[in-house]
């Protein structure tokens, strides 16, 4: 593997809201973050709050779905119905079986049973903070990411749109004035480009989103928002030490996610990819692989099976603590497979060289993203056959790389199709 040269970043400049002027403390001091339990929907969250200096005065709210059963399949419901479906379940259940009446636990916590508590809580008492605590705390930032997270952020500025300040992250598909800040991949509005209209029949454009240009209140991103600076790899480099630091180098990470309907694919990548692997190997020092709860077993087991009993190879086996952040701080060169935005802006923006998997299967928007970082120069796709001496970049040029590879994953623009 060669190293990767990075361009110098374009700088635009762009205009920030009105209560950001003069630095987001001065006007906010606390944030909400409301998040789905999803990590790579809440780091998001979290990254921007920290970005912002209130990793400290943040409080964690979730939006959490019903899971297990017959609710795999209600996925595509409202949030708010498919808890309150859940709940009508339960309860039909519980007396089809002829128990007594038990109070149902709430996903959300909360003390009381009711359909009340179970869709409203969360949103009557971060409105209500908001109101009471406005005078001596100033305006409430809220930062919500993910679908299911919508009408609940939505619903707060509407309650108290006096008293918060909302930002959602990853686009609502409509409504956007709903928002007082709305924060999205630029790939989010590839349905609006010549390329992707002609993809599309034109009796469905109606029915594609967004079908709008981004206005002044949308910010753009390259890639994923996340919690990766300078900072958290010091720190993490220093609190995984003892694990990473006898490590045989160069270390190679190889970050396994899932296939989406944006970007297929099964045994046949595990194949190809072991195979590359393999062809590598004997350059490598250490290499650790790490799939993600979602990863097909096909896939898992292919790969698990030729590298088992590889002296130079460690899998992660799922269990805590995870090594990601580890990873991240101790790694020479990344391999991440093409079907995870996080996971690629995360590993982009370290500084080091990273290999995409199968970017030639992603289609559609997905496919648009790996298009804007491979023009930027930010990764390569990975073959096999690339000399991996030579991905290890002296420190001085990493250091240098991570600062312009930041700027390009986190540069915004205030218009759609420029740089």
């Amino acid at each position: 593997m060669r190293p990767i040269r990075l361009p110098e970043p374009p700088s635009p400049t762009i205009g920030v809201p009105e209560i950001f002027e003069g630095g987001a403390y001065s006007v906010i001091r606390r944030a909400v973050i409301i998040g789905n339990g999803y990590p790579g929907s809440e780091n998001q969250s979290i990254g921007l709050v920290r970005a912002l200096g209130l990793y400290d005065k943040h409080v964690l709210y979730r939006v959490t779905r019903p899971r297990g059963g017959i609710n795999e399949w209600l996925l595509w419901l409202p949030v708010s119905l498919h808890q309150k479906l859940d709940y009508l379940i339960q309860l039909i259940q519980i007396y089809s079986r002829g128990r007594n009446y038990v109070p149902l636990p709430l996903e959300n916590g909360g003390g009381s049973v009711g359909l009340a508590s179970v869709l409203e809580a969360d949103v009557k008492q971060i409105v209500t903070m908001a109101r009471q605590t406005f005078e001596k705390d100033g305006p409430l930032l809220v930062v919500a990411s993910g679908r299911d997270t919508i009408s609940v952020a939505s619903s707060i500025r509407r309650l108290a749109s006096e008293n918060v300040f909302v930002i959602q992250i990853q686009h609502p598909r409509s409504q956007l004035n709903r928002f007082d800040l709305v924060i999205t991949p630029r790939h989010d509005f590839y349905p609006l480009t010549p390329q992707a209209q002609e993809q599309v029949p034109q009796f469905l454009h109606r029915w594609i989103t967004p079908r709008e240009p981004p206005d002044r209140h949308v910010i753009l991103t390259l890639g994923a928002l996340h919690q990766i600076d300078s900072a958290t790899l010091r720190s993490t480099a220093a609190a995984w030490h003892d694990e990473f630091a006898p490590l045989p180098k160069p270390l190679l990470v190889v970050n396994i996610g899932w296939p989406t309907s944006h970007c297929r694919y099964g045994a046949d990548l595990a194949k190809q990819l072991t195979a590359y692997l393999l062809n590598i190997l004997s350059s490598c020092g250490t290499v650790r692989i790490s799939f993600s709860s979602r990863t097909p077993e096909k896939v898992s087991k292919i790969i698990v099976k030729e590298f088992a009993d590889n002296s130079k190879v460690y899998i992660w086996d799922g269990q805590e603590p995870n090594p990601h952040m580890g990873h991240l701080a101790w790694a020479d060169a990344f391999v991440v497979t093409a079907d995870s935005v996080s996971l690629i802006s995360e590993a982009c923006s370290t500084g080091k060289p990273v290999y995409v998997m199968g970017p030639e299967r992603c289609k559609w928007k997905l496919s648009d993203f790996h298009k804007s970082l491979r023009e930027r120069g930010v990764v390569r796709p990975f073959t096999g056959s690339e000399d991996k001496a030579g991905a290890i970049l002296p420190s001085t040029t990493r250091q240098k790389q991570q600062v312009r590879c930041v700027k390009h994953l986190l540069s915004v623009d205030g218009g759609f199709g420029h740089n």
